[in-house]
């Protein structure tokens, strides 16, 4: 049930419907429109935000309300709604907290010739959006544009390669031939997540670490139907090679927070992503480095350079083997990215209800593929520093594209099936989201 947040404004002046008269979150840069079918309501978006600050952007209802009009108005996240009281910009700033399942009223004691105010997220780097908008009992957002924001806040992010990150210690050819068996230092950002069971430390997920603080994974990993686990029931081991077993150069991480997105869905798995941050920051050495996370046009040959054609990844973990238990020591397993449509078409009823826009399918119908156990681990793509010949050992860096979330399961028992498709979290369609946390260590 929605509840209902009254506020009674009685100071509210005339104000002229010329934006400039407005006070928006910066330079209006962007103006987009919040809701399809209605062009009288406009957002102002300034893309010059750092990314903590891009989950606010300022609304104009450019219309005339008599007197006694009432405004009413849902949004799908958490939002503080901020207006000012008086025409001066130094007048009093009102904020009013909106949870997502609770709609705002406003009631205007005079008239009013357009009205506008800024929607802050609670979430740093999560915007929200309207989910309703009701102008004197009349519905004029029957179509929610949701989402039309994250495009604008894609394309301010750093589109080329990331620098120290993604770069192997051990000498070795950085791109990796045929073949299952890796050796330590090979994936010096896989981690291994533990879980306390019964006073047990048990292997749950992979993990990537893509800072000194934080790790990348899955939500699923770290929750339990939707809620997130304890963070001191969560234990991290950077630079581990052996499953069982001690391993040189690892490093153990208390858990401080656990971070989960905000929309995810357990049922489904949309939103299938995760952030656990560290109670002490990791040291890198030869054994623990941290990925880059993936950039919008490096699969266009932008700065960096990719093979032409088809993408493959590289995954890695402990996941089940084909005698279904996990596997001692970390494997890695190359597999191409495939389109929306050839998934679909493999398995109709599993994909179709699954893709949606924010997740890619890759993998063969071989038998190779990510199984119980590689779960929150990366679909990692290597980016050479040049164009390459591939007889040549090449520079570059390593880029976390997806992450592994969810494939179809075996008829006879809740194993994956690995003749088809793995599921992959799409990263770069949460770069925002991950930014807006590791924004504080790059300052």
């Amino acid at each position: 049930m929605i509840k209902l947040v009254c506020v009674l404004i009685f100071l509210l002046l005339k104000v002229e419907a010329e934006e400039s008269k407005f006070d928006p979150v910066g330079s209006p840069l962007l103006v987009e429109y919040p809701c399809q079918d209605s062009k009288d309501i406009v957002t102002w978006f300034d893309p010059g935000l750092p990314p903590r600050e891009k989950n606010r952007y300022y609304v104009l209802m450019n219309r005339y309300f008599p007197a006694n009009s009432v405004i009413e108005m849902a949004f799908d996240l958490d939002v503080n709604i901020m207006h000012r009281h008086e025409k001066k910009k130094n007048g009093t700033l009102t904020k009013i907290f909106v949870g997502s399942n609770e709609s705002l009223k406003l009631t205007f004691v005079s008239d009013l010739i357009g009205f506008g105010f800024i929607v802050k997220g609670v979430v740093p780097g999560t915007n929200p959006y309207f989910d309703s908008l009701t102008i004197n009992g009349e519905e004029v957002c029957n179509q929610p544009n949701v989402g039309y924001l994250e495009g604008y806040i894609a394309e301010t992010l750093d589109k080329g390669p990331q620098r120290n990150c993604g770069h192997r210690k051990i000498d070795h050819t950085e791109l990796i031939v045929e073949g299952t068996s890796t050796k330590p230092g090979d994936w010096p950002w896989h981690a291994a997540i533990f879980r306390l069971r019964n006073k047990v430390l048990q292997y749950i997920c992979g993990g990537t670490l893509i800072s000194k603080n934080y790790l990348l994974s899955a939500a699923h990993c770290v929750t339990i139907r939707g809620v997130p686990v304890r963070s001191g029931d969560l234990n991290v081991v950077l630079g581990k090679y052996n499953l069982i077993g001690g391993d040189a150069g690892t490093q153990e991480r208390a858990v401080h927070k656990v971070i989960v997105h905000e929309k995810f869905n357990y049922m489904n798995l949309n939103n299938d992503i995760s952030l656990l941050k560290f109670k002490s920051e990791a040291i890198f050495t030869d054994y623990v480095q941290p990925a880059c996370l993936w950039f919008s046009n490096a699969d266009n040959n932008g700065d960096g350079h990719l093979e032409t054609g088809q993408i493959f990844g590289t995954i890695v973990g402990w996941g089940y083997d084909s005698k279904d238990a996990l596997t001692r020591q970390l494997r890695q397993a190359k597999i191409p990215m495939v389109s929306e449509n050839t998934c679909i078409k493999s398995h109709p009823l599993f994909y179709a209800n699954v893709l949606n826009g924010n997740k890619f399918c890759a993998g063969y119908h071989n038998g190779t593929s990510a199984c119980n156990g590689d779960s929150g681990s990366a679909f990692q793509v290597f980016v050479a520093d040049k164009n390459h010949d591939r007889n040549l050992v090449t520079t570059g860096s390593w880029y976390v594209r997806g992450i592994v979330s969810v494939t179809v399961a075996r008829t006879d028992q809740p194993i994956c099936d690995p003749k088809h498709y793995v599921v992959f979290t799409d990263v770069e369609k949460y770069r925002p989201w991950i930014d807006a946390y590791l924004e504080n260590e790059r300052n």
